[in-house]
């Protein structure tokens, strides 16, 4: 009987000695997360430190005297590539215009009528 509760004593033990090693290595584990995370506060405070401060309402910057800047709408028309007089010559960026269109003659803007159009792609009629 001696050997028996010996052996148990010692399972006792060895339960005991295990659950005491997890509750303290969860316990360092939560310390090196309490450390990493007032590192990482402590860097952004350090970070912030060096940033610009935000600007004062004085410092902002005012509307021009004209008003606020409306949006411009107008019709625009594709600007043709220019082509190559040779097919040896190559075009090159200061060959092409700025901007790849062009304010259009006509300001009207096209309506659409039912009827006159395909489904999207599919380059039918869009008639039954």
């Amino acid at each position: 009987m001696t050997t028996q509760s010996g052996l148990q004593n010692a399972l006792q033990y060895l339960a005991a000695s295990d659950a005491a090693r997890g509750a303290l290595g969860a316990f360092v584990g939560g310390l090196v997360v309490v450390g990493l995370l007032t590192w990482a506060v402590w860097l952004g405070m350090k970070v912030r430190r060096r940033e610009p401060r935000p600007p004062r309402p004085d410092e902002h910057p005012k509307l021009p005297e004209s008003g606020p800047v409306r949006e411009v709408r107008e019709v625009r028309e594709p600007d043709e590539v220019p082509q190559a007089a040779d097919e040896s010559e190559r075009l090159r960026p200061s060959n092409l215009h700025a901007s790849g269109s062009r304010r259009g003659e006509s300001q009207d803007v096209p309506k659409w009528e039912p009827g006159s159009s395909g489904s999207f792609g599919s380059g039918g009629s869009g008639r039954k």
